[in-house]
């Protein structure tokens, strides 16, 4: 028996010492809700987490920009449904203008109000959406995903032109104050509103394409947010169970210190 060392004592303080670690990091993990907490906890854990974080953020403001992209076609497609208003009156005034049994005066009556819608469709080819123009004809490159690097991997949102489209310009300098005039404008409308029902396709393909990069992309960040939560989200009913193992082991391990101190006092009984 000996007093200088005391085995028992020094395995129970190391053993005692690693159950508190124990229950410090179970505590951690339950009151945070993560499983990493700093990088030596899982130090490849932490790397791939932050690399998912990162994707999930780029796809989240490519998101934001599929949708602000759905907007400006859905404002396009607005427009263009008023112009599609103008121009059914407008062939209606041409067609009225052509009976035989109207006056001039008559026509000059239609002529003022087929003038009126003609510049009407003129003032919205200068329509903007937040300072991008609505109508001159360019194409948009919309970044849909966190890899489009460069506008060949993005979506080419197809323009509408009614600024410099000679189809819609040129109505402003038909006239329908005559039956003859009444008929040339009646065709350069019905040109206009052909070429419309084009535009609004164009408008419509763009919309729907768009609307399913925005689902792709809302089904991508989930299963990120997924694989990312497996990796970082403490499971609270295991991380319990280990809370109550190495409280329990605390509570016990100090118990048998206090005991293994106590043990060299035995030596004294030998002196007595």
């Amino acid at each position: 028996m000996v007093i200088n060392t005391n085995l028992s004592a020094q395995t129970s303080a190391e053993l005692l010492m690693r159950s508190q670690m124990g229950l410090s990091q179970a505590l951690e993990e339950l009151s945070s809700g993560s499983k990493i907490n700093s990088p030596a906890d899982d130090s490849a854990g932490l790397a791939v987490s932050m690399g998912l974080t990162a994707e999930m953020g780029e796809n989240t403001a490519a998101s934001d920009n599929v949708n602000n992209a759905v907007s400006f076609n859905q404002t396009q497609d607005g427009y263009l449904q008023q112009v599609s208003n103008a121009l059914d009156r407008m062939s209606e005034l041409a067609v009225q203008a052509q009976d035989v049994t109207k006056s001039d005066s008559d026509r000059s009556l239609y002529q003022q109000e087929f003038s009126t819608l003609a510049s009407y469709i003129n003032s919205v080819s200068t329509q903007s959406f937040n300072g991008v123009s609505l109508f001159s004809g360019a194409n948009l490159y919309v970044t849909v995903d966190s890899n489009a690097t460069s506008s060949a991997n993005s979506f080419e949102n197809v323009g509408v032109n009614l600024a410099t489209s000679t189809t819609y310009t040129s109505l402003t300098s038909d006239s329908i104050d005559t039956v003859s005039q009444s008929q040339l404008a009646l065709t350069a409308v019905t040109n206009a509103i052909s070429q419309l029902a084009s535009d609004r396709a164009k408008i419509g393909t763009n919309i729907e394409t768009l609307t399913a990069y925005g689902n792709q992309l809302s089904t991508l960040n989930n299963n990120l947010s997924a694989a990312n939560s497996q990796i970082m989200d403490v499971d609270v009913a295991q991380e319990s169970t280990t809370y109550a193992k190495y409280n329990i082991l605390v509570q016990t391990g100090t118990a048998m210190l206090a005991q293994a101190n106590a043990m060299p006092q035995s030596v004294l009984k030998l002196l007595s």
